[in-house]
């Protein structure tokens, strides 16, 4: 599959050899079910397209904002990821009966997260759950379907993204 976008210089590009963006190349991981254009709920998939950057959220209890228009993770703070749920991919606060993932979570795999606007805000039920930017677990470790970044990377770029910035996956 062939994208027709044009590129800007508020990209974030993901390339075979990691993710360019600001005239630097950052090493990252995908998903490991690699890159797909049917892209579907659990598949582990990183989906291809121009996915505009709709978001960002961070543990304040972690690291300090890292922008003016991030938003605090707050304990409750959940993603759903059921596909028969009303809210599906979408956030949600807890007590929440559906399936869902924790937002604020032990570890510190979410302390930074970068919301795409992937099968959102009006999600096809089994097309796949959010794609996110956030930190990896190691480098080479894939992901579920998000883009893991080096947490000192995913700092730098965080403050220097716009609304203007677009995750372009080919």
């Amino acid at each position: 599959m062939r994208l027709t976008c044009s590129v800007t210089p508020y990209d974030l590009i993901l390339c075979p050899r990691g993710l360019r963006f600001a005239g630097r190349l950052f090493p990252c991981t995908i998903g490991r079910g690699g890159i797909s254009a049917r892209k579907q709920e659990g598949d582990g998939a990183t989906p291809t397209g121009a996915h505009r950057i709709v978001g960002m959220i961070f543990r304040p209890d972690r690291i300090a904002r890292p922008t003016d228009w991030a938003v605090p993770i707050r304990p409750g703070d959940l993603w759903s990821d059921d596909p028969q749920a009303e809210n599906y991919n979408h956030m949600v606060r807890a007590p929440y009966a559906h399936s869902h993932e924790k937002l604020r979570r032990a570890d510190p795999l979410y302390d930074l997260v970068i919301l795409t606007d992937w099968n959102w805000p009006y999600a096809v039920p089994g097309r796949g759950s959010a794609i996110f930017i956030h930190r990896w677990r190691r480098p080479g470790y894939p992901t579920e379907g998000c883009i893991g970044l080096d947490p000192q990377h995913l700092a730098w770029i965080a403050p220097r993204i716009t609304y203007q910035t677009r995750l372009i996956v080919r």
